[in-house]
């Protein structure tokens, strides 16, 4: 492009552009048909905003806290596979554009660095995110060393008993690099005629027994808080409550794993009126702009978080492109806050938005 991106999608335009077909689709596509990858993003437009006016707005406060860790703003960063296949510089390149913007990576498991070289590289509060395996060892192991790395949370993916069909990545014949977070601990080179590296490995090593029981022999190993991603009805919300998890991620895994599964935005309210405030609530899923980030902290998000946008700054100008899109997004909500009369993040609340079932109200 002849000038810089001015928001999200041109930013996925440059990743488009300087990355390998494969590599893009990998980071871009969903599963079978899509539907629920594009309505991830199209159930946000379904949603208005109420603004309030003549309110002081000449100072904005983004600020918030997620399990009493301060961030700048209510934004962090999805774990996301593979980083370098977008940047050499890979996830230590994404862990220093968040330090530097004041909030918190979750460190996915397929990182292409150590969770040890992430944790030196800067200093920040960070997240990890956990696979349980059929081996439960190996998953074991994995948060003893997060928990020594000095990570403060363990996101656990619970929406994956198998992987979804990523039919792109079949056609492309996608090659999932090894895994450095087991590297000299056990082998994860899996051949494979089904096309899909990343499926492969994931039916292999998986454990699709995982249960609500096995919350309890997590919760056994970890001193942790531990939060669970992939909630998308008010039934798994409430039983999560009661397990006792620190913290709930409304995510359909990036539209990835089971599509015509619901945009995470349109059960978002579902899910916090099912918890009940016992713990916070986050949202993935679909957010390209600061306006998607006022609705979801309307309809009871206490933070969202951003993957793919945060892959696309990064394929295009490395750290500082990540820094950038995490600016963008700051600086939209930021707008968007003193044009709905908000002056910070507590002021935002359920009647600043207006979602497709409900009709205007009027006095006569």
């Amino acid at each position: 492009m002849a000038t810089e991106p001015v928001n999200i999608n041109e930013y996925q335009e440059l990743a488009r552009r300087v990355l390998p077909k494969m590599y893009y689709d990998f980071y871009a596509a969903g599963a079978e048909d899509e539907h629920t990858l594009k309505e991830n993003v199209k159930a946000f437009s379904r949603i208005s905003i109420c603004p309030r006016i003549l309110i002081d707005v000449s100072k904005i406060d983004l600020s918030t806290s997620i399990l009493g860790y301060h961030i700048s703003a209510p934004i962090m960063i999805a774990p996301t596979s593979y980083h370098k296949l977008a940047h050499p510089e890979g996830e230590i390149a994404t862990a220093k554009a968040a330090a530097a913007s004041e909030t918190i990576m979750v460190l996915s498991f397929s990182s292409n660095s150590t969770l040890e070289e992430v944790s030196a590289s800067c200093s920040a509060v960070r997240f990890f995110q956990l696979y349980v395996f059929r081996n439960r060892e190996v998953s074991a192991w994995l948060v003893q060393r997060a928990e020594k790395s000095g990570y403060k949370a363990i996101v656990v993916t619970v929406d994956t008993p198998k992987l979804g069909r990523r039919e792109v990545d079949i056609k492309n014949k996608m090659i999932s690099p090894q895994v450095k977070n087991l590297e000299g601990y056990m082998s994860t080179e899996i051949v494979s005629d089904k096309g899909s590296g990343p499926q492969a490995f994931a039916n292999s090593y998986y454990d699709a027994s995982f249960s609500w029981k096995d919350i309890n022999w997590l919760k056994s190993i970890t001193k942790l808080p531990i939060l669970i991603k992939g909630v998308l009805t008010h039934e798994d919300a409430t039983r999560a409550a009661e397990v006792g998890v620190d913290g709930i991620i409304v995510s359909n895994h990036g539209a990835r794993q089971l599509d015509y599964a619901p945009a995470t935005i349109s059960v978002l309210e579902e899910v916090v009126r099912a918890v009940g405030g016992k713990v916070p609530v986050l949202l993935d899923g679909g957010v390209r702009r600061g306006t998607d980030i006022f609705k979801a902290l309307a309809l009871g998000a206490r933070v969202v978080l951003v993957g793919r946008p945060v892959i696309y700054g990064l394929a295009a100008k490395g750290e500082d492109g990540v820094k950038k899109v995490i600016r963008m997004l700051k600086d939209e909500l930021e707008l968007t806050l003193a044009l709905a009369g908000c002056s910070s993040i507590k002021d935002i609340t359920r009647n600043h938005v207006r979602t497709e079932h409900e009709r205007p109200q009027s006095l006569l």
